[in-house]
């Protein structure tokens, strides 16, 4: 007749092998959840652009075809690379650098997925920290009253606002920032202008190629932290 004992040891023994079985793949929850999140999209991505043999080449995003890049005319800091960066913070999170104008996906060993960005005036005027708590794909634009002013001519014609496509200063993929569950009105979006990465640009927020908003689009989850460095935090490798 079994004992309440025998029960209780039968169920650690189990639990150990469920333990075991599990620990190459789990070291902590945080890490884990994190791991396959950037592990399942980055080979998603690279089955859909080619990422292996050419990250900037022409991408077929569910019908819209995305024109390579040039890269030719950027300057290859501001290329996507994986770089040596230390940071205490978790892996996941989005660093943007304003300043020197790279943005930073934490990962593990030291290491972090970098982006090249431009930067606008209202990318230069948050800085802290936020969450991702909106992510568009192809999203929808309408320009803001201080930019129709500054620019009526450029920018007048589309107060009512603009559909996501091609031409849509947002690009193909759009991270909307909050903080404390209040829109912080700073968005991380992608460009129909490569040649402004890497440059100060005159309207938007912080700009990639859109190749890279994808790439990091696929990347984060809904709910990402992100950091923005102040002008004196040091942020770049």
């Amino acid at each position: 007749m079994y004992t309440l004992a025998d029960t209780c040891d039968a169920l650690n023994k189990l639990l150990r092998i469920i333990l075991l079985a599990s620990a190459p793949v789990a070291t902590s929850a945080c890490t884990a959840t994190t791991q396959s999140v950037i592990g399942v999209a980055e080979a998603s991505q690279a089955s859909q652009s080619g990422a292996h043999s050419n990250p900037y080449g022409e991408i077929n995003d569910n019908g819209t075809i995305i024109p390579a890049v040039d890269t030719s005319k950027i300057d290859p800091r501001y290329l996507r690379q994986i770089v040596d960066y230390q940071t205490d913070e978790p892996v996941g999170t989005i660093i943007v650098d304003p300043q020197n104008r790279f943005l930073y996906l934490v990962m593990e060993g030291g290491k972090a997925m970098r982006y090249g960005v431009g930067v606008a005036k209202a990318g230069l005027e948050f800085e802290g920290q936020a969450d991702i708590l909106r992510k568009a794909a192809w999203p929808g634009w309408v320009p803001t009253p201080d930019m129709i002013k500054r620019e009526p001519e450029r920018y007048g014609p589309y107060a009512k606002g603009l559909d996501g496509g091609l031409h849509n200063p947002l690009g193909a993929r759009a991270l909307y920032l909050y903080k404390d569950g209040k829109d912080t009105l700073y968005r991380i979006h992608g460009t129909n202008e490569p040649w402004s990465i890497g440059k100060p640009v005159s309207s938007g927020c912080i700009r990639l190629l859109n190749h890279d908003i994808i790439d990091l689009y696929n990347r984060i989850p809904k709910g990402a932290r992100v950091v923005v460095l102040g002008a004196n935090q040091k942020g770049e490798s």
